[in-house]
C-alpha cells in the first residue's frame, strides 16, 4: 500500500512537471505512460482518475502502453481482467508493445482483445510526444 501511494504522489508531480514544459493543446491535456510492469497499472489507473478530476473538461486522452519482459503477464486472464475493466470503465486505451510481444515469444492472440497492439511502444510514446501528450516512463 505504501510503495503504490509512492509511486501515485510520483506520478502526480511527474505529470505536472512534465505538463509545463511540454507544448500541447491548451484545449485538451493528453497523457500517455510507458510501463514495464504490470503491477503499476493500478496506481496509473488511480492517477487517471485524479488527472480526470483535476483536468474536467479539459482532459483528453489517456493511453498505456505496456513494453517488455512483462508482456508475458499480460495472456494472465485472471490478472488483467479488473485493470481491462477499469481501463474501460475509465475511456482510456492499454496497449501492449508488438516489438516486445515477438521478442519474448508472446502470442498476441493470447492477451485481453480490448488492448490494442503498437508495432513498437518506445516509437509509438515519442509519436505522441510530438503530439504534445504529456509522457512519463515507469
Amino acid at each position: 500500500m505504501k510503495n503504490s501511494i509512492l509511486i501515485f504522489t510520483a506520478l502526480i508531480m511527474l505529470f505536472s512537471v512534465g505538463s509545463q514544459a511540454q507544448d500541447h493543446n491548451p484545449e485538451k491535456n493528453n497523457y500517455v505512460v510507458l510501463t514495464k510492469k504490470i503491477p503499476q497499472l493500478k496506481p496509473i489507473l488511480i492517477t487517471v482518475e485524479e488527472l480526470q478530476k483535476e483536468d474536467g473538461h479539459h482532459f483528453g486522452d489517456f493511453q498505456i502502453i505496456v513494453c517488455g519482459k512483462t508482456v508475458k503477464g499480460l495472456t494472465d486472464k485472471n490478472q488483467m481482467q479488473g485493470f481491462v475493466q477499469k481501463a474501460k470503465e475509465l475511456d482510456i486505451s492499454l496497449m501492449a508493445c508488438g516489438f516486445s510481444l515477438n521478442k519474448f515469444d508472446v502470442d498476441p492472440k493470447q492477451i485481453p482483445t480490448e488492448m490494442e497492439i503498437v508495432e513498437n511502444g518506445i516509437l509509438y510514446n515519442f509519436q505522441l510526444q510530438k503530439k504534445g501528450y504529456t509522457s512519463i516512463e515507469l
